[in-house]
């Protein structure tokens, strides 16, 4: 592992999903005489300062060499308190300081031009340098070389990186779009009183490296552990894998780079499902469609309440919650045909009156709409990117079928009955399953005993591979839920063709399955949302 240069600079890479703080503007601690200083920060890249000469538009990656740029800030304290700023002019660091301390050194700070948050009296600041999207915060720090004297206006000094410059190869299926690593120290806390640099995470740890793909540098700060960190992109949608971040010294250069890959939609299953004889395909959602209403406070719209997918692929709430009930603030997983919208036919309805359900394309009325957007994808779902109409949608009825009997798949495999974790449900392979990854009894068809798969495999084999499972959460009558456990009903989004107050659904029961169903509006059943992919 080389050791990055001992000059400080910054380059041209900030990130950061959340913004930084706003910095409050620090006033030095005493109101004694200003004094005009300069700091000359240069020697050339031999001696590991800056060389002064500009741009941090480019890393030198052959020995991790950034230099400073007009305008760059350097924070200065003496004596244990913030005293003033330097700015750089091109050459040196010149400004004006509060009264230094006589006899001991000044001390330099440069904060990857991140304004800090400065403690109540001075004696200590934080950074967070979340946001590495156009400029790299590189933090450094030295102390002058000459004692403070009063009358002399000229100093120098070595600043170190307290911090480390590190390489990652980029690969995103979004590339417009910043990458975002989760749960790395991202928060530098100076202490003026001895110097020392604490680090630590701001929010979810977040660093965020420029929009695209290819080489990507960014700054990490110390960690003395190897993180498993995720990798997401910044609108939270989409999400990835990151290689181990290795344990992080001060002044590191990590050359060899990092494997950044941003693959699919977060809370989305990493495979592919054709639903049509055109090609189209599908990812599916991670687990059914639960609304959580007891986050709610009861009013109208249940506010606080909020749309997730289920934690597994195998869970269903049952009567677990309450949902055996007609209260808006208890959670659901069955729901009523078209209720995803608040202000229409809203998730906790129970009523056994069809003409009370209906489809609602573009949220509006459209109970003849024989193709009506009965979705909830349409929410923000708050482990699916947590944004509105973010492209989560149901499957229409001719979907299911075309999934369950028609596509083409590598391994002539499409589906098979299976317990997982203990609970009975049915197993969906996709296009590209070999399968020599796991050996499924009764290939499209069979009895839930037929493959019997422990949650350990399920997780770390099948589910790793791309398959998904649809568990026999069974289906609600008014504040009925009944059969729980023996079969399976998933909504399509779409009515039935003739019979007004029917949509059709996914039904499976110990060892039959029909794709293209019918229940009444009112029925309540089970709701797994997809991504189209583009």
């Amino acid at each position: 592992m080389k050791k990055l240069c001992i000059i400080m600079v910054a380059l041209a890479l900030l990130a950061g999903l959340p913004q930084c703080k706003k910095g409050n503007t620090p006033t030095p601690t005493n109101d004694g005489e200003k004094v005009n200083i300069t700091l000359n920060v240069g020697g050339g890249a031999s001696t590991g300062s800056a060389t002064g000469n500009g741009s941090r538009a480019d890393v030198n990656t052959e020995n991790g060499e950034v230099t400073f740029e007009e305008n760059d800030v350097i924070h200065v304290a003496s004596g244990g308190v913030y005293v003033g700023t330097l700015t750089y002019d091109g050459t040196n660091f010149s400004g004006e300081v509060t009264e230094p301390t006589e006899g001991q050194k000044l001390q330099f700070y440069f904060l990857g031009n991140k304004t800090p948050e400065f403690n109540d009296d001075n004696t200590g600041c934080s950074v967070v340098i979340s946001d590495q999207r156009t400029k790299l915060p590189v933090i450094s720090y030295a102390p002058s070389r000459e004692n403070y004297e009063t009358g002399r206006t000229a100093y120098n000094a070595t600043l170190l990186n307290k911090c480390a410059l590190v390489k990652f190869d980029v690969t995103s299926v979004v590339p417009n779009l910043a990458t975002c690593l989760k749960g790395m120290n991202n928060k530098v806390t100076v202490n003026f009183a001895d110097n020392s640099f604490a680090y630590s995470q701001d929010d979810e740890g977040i660093i965020t490296l420029p929009a695209g793909e290819g080489e990507k540098w960014g700054i990490l700060l110390p960690q003395n552990v190897v993180v498993d960190t995720e990798a997401n992109s910044s609108d939270g949608i989409w999400t990835g894998s990151c290689g181990c971040i290795p344990a992080i010294a001060e002044n590191d250069y990590l050359t060899e780079g990092i494997t950044v890959e941003i693959t699919h939609p977060t809370g989305s299953v990493n495979s592919l499902f054709t639903i049509n004889a055109y090609g189209a395909q599908v990812r599916f959602s991670k687990g059914n469609m639960q609304y959580i209403g007891s986050a709610g406070n009861g009013d109208d719209n249940n506010t606080g309440a909020y749309w997730k997918f289920a934690d597994h692929q195998w869970d269903y709430l049952g009567t677990t919650t309450g949902q055996n009930s007609d209260s808006k603030t208890v959670d659901r997983d069955l729901f009523g045909w078209g209720t995803g919208c608040l202000y229409l036919m809203p998730p906790w309805s129970t009523g056994t009156v069809d003409a009370d359900y209906f489809a609602y394309g573009n949220r509006f009325y459209s109970l003849y709409d024989s193709d009506g957007s009965a979705d909830w994808g349409y929410n923000a779902i708050s482990n699916g990117g947590n944004t509105i109409n973010s492209g989560w949608r149901t499957l229409k009825d001719y979907e299911w079928s075309y999934v369950f009997n028609t596509r083409s798949t590598t391994s002539g495999i499409r589906w098979a009955f299976g317990i997982v974790n203990g609970i009975n449900g049915v197993i969906l392979l996709p296009d590209d399953w070999i399968p020599s990854i796991y050996t499924l009894n009764d290939p499209n068809g069979g009895d839930y005993p037929s493959n019997t798969i422990t949650a350990e495999d399920w997780v770390n084999v099948l589910e790793a591979n791309g398959a998904v499972f649809l568990p026999a959460a069974d289906s609600r009558v008014g504040t009925t839920v009944q059969g729980v456990g023996l079969g399976g009903n998933y909504w399509s989004a779409k009515r039935h063709e003739s019979e007004l107050f029917f949509a059709k659904c996914l039904i499976f029961i110990a060892g039959n399955l029909e794709a293209e169903y019918a229940f009444f509006f009112h029925r309540g059943l089970s709701v797994r949302v997809v991504l189209d992919v583009e």
